[in-house]
């Protein structure tokens, strides 16, 4: 099975939360991996720019009327969103550490994956 192949079954079987979960797990990765390193390291410099364009695509989706997720869970996620752009800049400043973005995306995780368990029965 090619790669792209793999791609076009893997959208169809997965749920947005599925989908929502791994592109978390990928990103958060790339942050661990990262957190070593200097911060002028390329790796450091993806990784945390990756981060920044998940959530503020986080932040365009809840920004969106048509979005059914609670108000209220809308704008703990564009506030953490415009957190973690303030962050990730003074991370790449380096007057911070990546740590702090990585305890976010897992706990993002741990909410989709008890969302996603809460479901399921």
């Amino acid at each position: 099975m090619t790669l792209r192949a793999y791609q076009a079954a893997q959208r169809v079987a997965e749920q947005p939360r599925q989908t929502e979960y791994r592109l978390f797990v990928q990103v958060t990765r790339a942050l661990i991996d990262a957190k070593d390193r200097t911060r002028t390291d390329p790796a450091v410099i993806d990784a945390v720019h990756w981060n920044r364009r998940l959530w503020s695509t986080l932040m365009i989706d809840c920004s969106d009327d048509d979005n059914t997720l609670p108000d209220s869970l809308r704008a703990q996620i564009i506030s953490l969103a415009v957190w973690v752009g303030r962050h990730s800049t003074a991370v790449m400043r380096g007057e911070e550490d990546v740590v702090p973005l990585i305890e976010v995306n897992r706990n993002i995780m741990e909410g989709l994956a008890a969302r996603e368990a809460a479901a399921q029965t």
